[in-house]
């Protein structure tokens, strides 16, 4: 195994420069039989599926993003998510929520385009009508754990992979997955986001034992592989990032600041970047992994956002201030 894993670095000069060398040397670790050399352009990978912006294109071509969640406990996460796949940049973002969460949805952001839908008796064929209008959707911020909305949850993924949409899981829609893993296993368009909680639970629903605190490489690679190679992002001190057939090591500096929201900022951001790796094509992402590329960004962008958050709020930072940094971040990482 080759391993290289430092704090990111600022890009300096192209892709052939020592600069870009010094940012892929400190950013990632390879895992089994990739090479260094493989990996030496996955930064660029991510920059080159970003959609130029031009006056030529039309509200929706560079992404129309679904959010699955939202009950009347939480508010915040589904909130979270939308708007950071609108600042990461998607055209427009919709909120499928349980009718008393949608007021107080749309009264954080006038932004958002909220369906108070999810706790209807036609749950699910009330989302499917908008699916074919949706290039990805992140299903679980905010959904909670009321068996009615799992249930429809789990349609919604039914219906979602029926069309071949990419889908982000996170937070109580891992929580589904954990129940009920065949619900999405063997789907290649999946991406999982557990923190080491849900990391856990997952491993012992699909391999029966308790995770190795001492093969973490090893245990996500087994976990992706049970799955059928699906994505996962396992969060952590480190992010960890894998298709069952390499590992990425995502530690670009972040801060020690653990406020609610963050992963729902992942998860959105996530969602936008999903879409566009998948629609890139694999000339843009050179061979790799769509998926792999698109979390690798997110990861990189959250951080980027949390580290600057903090420099300016130090403990008092919320995730909030961290929204407010996206625009700043996705410029110095992506469009330097």
């Amino acid at each position: 195994m080759v391993c290289v894993s430092r704090s990111l670095v600022w890009l300096a000069g192209g892709a052939a420069s020592p600069g870009w060398w010094r940012v892929i040397e400190r950013s990632f670790s390879v895992h089994k039989t990739h090479s260094v050399k493989e990996m030496e352009n996955i930064f660029q990978l991510v920059r080159n599926v970003i959609p130029l912006l031009t006056a030529k294109k039309h509200k929706g071509q560079d992404g129309r993003i679904g959010i699955v969640g939202g009950c009347q406990e939480y508010t915040g996460a589904p909130y979270f998510a939308a708007i950071s796949a609108l600042k990461v940049g998607a055209d427009l973002s919709h909120v499928f929520c349980t009718k008393d969460a949608a007021t107080v949805i749309k009264s954080y952001s006038p932004e958002l385009i909220v369906h108070p839908v999810l706790d209807s008796p036609d749950a699910v064929r009330e989302v499917e009508s908008w699916l074919p209008r949706l290039h990805s959707v992140v299903i679980g911020p905010g959904l909670g754990r009321d068996d009615l909305l799992l249930e429809h949850a789990k349609g919604i993924i039914e219906k979602s992979k029926v069309k071949g949409i990419p889908i982000v899981i996170d937070a109580d829609g891992l929580w589904l997955i954990a129940q009920q893993p065949s619900l999405i296993q063997g789907y290649p368009r999946a991406i999982l986001t557990p923190n080491a909680m849900e990391f856990s639970r997952l491993y012992e629903a699909m391999l029966r034992d308790p995770v190795d605190n001492n093969d973490y490489h090893g245990c996500l690679l087994r976990l992706s592989q049970a799955l059928g190679n699906l994505t996962i992002v396992q969060k952590g001190e480190r992010d960890l990032i894998s298709d069952g057939e390499k590992v990425l090591v995502c530690s670009h500096e972040g801060s020690s600041r653990r406020c609610g929201g963050q992963g729902d900022i992942l998860s959105g951001s996530l969602g936008v970047l999903a879409h566009w790796a998948f629609l890139a094509g694999p000339e843009k992402t050179n061979g790799q992994n769509p998926f792999l590329v698109a979390a690798f960004g997110a990861c990189s962008l959250t951080r980027q956002c949390n580290n600057q958050a903090f420099q300016k709020f130090g403990r008092s930072m919320t995730a909030s201030d961290m929204v407010l940094e996206i625009g700043t971040a996705f410029n110095k990482l992506f469009e330097t």
